[in-house]
């Protein structure tokens, strides 16, 4: 039920959703991505899935426990958390993709003292990873957050044509408690409606 539920809400999200940026060519063909490993301790088995746009523009991953804290009452390894993702995307023939464009958002509360990090990068298998995007939160801080990486399409790392090669998608949070009260907690997480994070990635696509 609470997949159905998800699906449903982002059939709407991807409606409202603008296009991609740097499309120049769309594939036509359905674009499918199995999810080929699930590693971290922010997106334990069981709490990541992936769903494709009907329309070939992004993809979105769902997860559903992904939370750093510090501070009281926080376990001494909760102050960093991280998901490494290994994604197959099936294109169709005659494709290459890449990423042009990603959508975080979550919540953080942050005490005065204390930061909270955000970080992502790409890379597909047998390739060096890409920049890594990184964002400060500095306490005080108590709201929901959003953060759009773009990469400029002279940038942007294509998926080699004609052959398969996994894209690996490594995201992490992180609380510093700085010299925050010793008596509080810090956390960030990437939750919104029902604790599901939802992070949308835009392909850019060009032919071979």
């Amino acid at each position: 039920m609470r997949k159905a539920t998800a699906a449903a809400a982002l059939a709407v999200l991807f409606t409202l959703s603008s296009a991609p940026a740097h499309a120049a060519a769309i594939p036509s063909e359905r674009v499918t991505i199995d999810v080929v490993t699930v590693n971290g301790s922010g997106c334990k088995q069981g709490t990541a899935e992936v769903i494709v746009a009907p329309d070939n523009t992004s993809f979105w991953v769902i997860y559903s426990d992904y939370l750093a804290q510090a501070g009281k009452g926080a376990p001494t390894t909760d102050f960093r958390k991280n998901c490494q993702l290994t994604l197959q995307i099936n294109v169709p023939q005659g494709f290459s993709y890449g990423i042009a464009e990603a959508t975080y958002g979550g919540y953080g509360y942050i005490r005065p003292g204390a930061i909270g990090y955000q970080s992502v990068n790409y890379y597909f298998q047998g390739q060096s990873a890409t920049t890594t995007w990184k964002h400060t939160f500095n306490g005080p801080f108590d709201d929901n957050w959003s953060i759009t990486h773009r990469t400029e399409f002279s940038e942007i790392v294509w998926s080699p044509c004609g052959e398969k090669k996994n894209l690996n998608v490594n995201s992490a949070l992180r609380i510093d408690k700085g010299t925050s009260d010793a008596n509080t907690n810090s956390f960030m997480t990437m939750d919104h409606q029902r604790g599901e994070v939802r992070t949308l990635h835009h392909f850019s696509w060009k032919r071979c």
